[in-house]
């Protein structure tokens, strides 16, 4: 069917994002129904861990980051240069956005382009712009969610427990956080430097399988 070749790509990725997510629930629901067990407390049912902090806090936790590292991705690779690599806009290449306001007029531009200047120039970094609101959104989720589970924590264990805005300054938010985002940074420096020696045939995220290794950019 046109319809799957076409969006191919896409319909993969969200099946393994529902396939990981399904995955996800499922076993953290087993995990939090033995730790109750082991308590002497009934485990809840898997709708009530859906709900729960601890999930959604895991979950927001894991999104957090990859919206950080996309959005950093996107941004940086406007400015900085990484001779060799595919992942990296070749510095001696014209540039390929300037003048916009002439290339409004080509076919099939997008209509932003053509709506004034303030238009074009949001929606010349429109892309940078929504991954950092849905980092921020994931982080705020996040940052809620840990509170909470925290916060419920505390109570069983007889302790105070402490507000949403304090627990932005709790170690423990920000171990959460930057256990994840120091993966996501290793993984895309690593990515652009292999991308300069290694091919991946016929993958848009490599240069050509016969590109030396100083040709910058696919």
């Amino acid at each position: 069917m046109r319809i799957l070749r076409d969006n191919g790509l896409t319909l993969f990725l969200l099946l393994l994002f529902a396939a990981s997510i399904i995955g996800h629930a499922l076993t953290g629901w087993r995990v939090e129904t033995a730790d109750a067990l082991r308590h002497g407390q009934d485990g809840g049912t898997l709708m009530e861990y859906l709900g729960s902090a601890p999930f959604l806090s895991t979950v927001f936790e894991n999104w957090e980051s990859e919206f950080l590292q996309m959005a950093a991705y996107v941004v940086l690779t406007a400015f900085l240069i990484q001779k060799g690599s595919s992942e990296s806009r070749d510095p001696e290449a014209p540039p390929r956005d300037a003048d916009l306001e002439t290339q409004a007029d080509k076919a099939g531009a997008p209509a932003p382009l053509r709506w004034g200047a303030f238009a074009r120039a949001v929606y010349s970094r429109s892309l940078g712009l929504a991954l950092v609101v849905l980092f921020l959104a994931s982080f705020i989720l996040h940052w809620t969610q840990s509170a909470r589970a925290a916060a419920q924590e505390a109570l069983e264990h007889g302790e105070a427990a402490t507000g949403t805005v304090a627990y932005l300054a709790d170690p423990q938010l920000w171990f959460e956080s930057f256990q994840n985002w120091q993966s996501e940074f290793l993984s895309t420096a690593v990515l652009v430097v292999l991308s300069i020696f290694l091919r991946q045939r016929e993958s848009p995220e490599s240069k050509p399988v016969a590109a030396p290794h100083d040709q910058t950019g696919d």
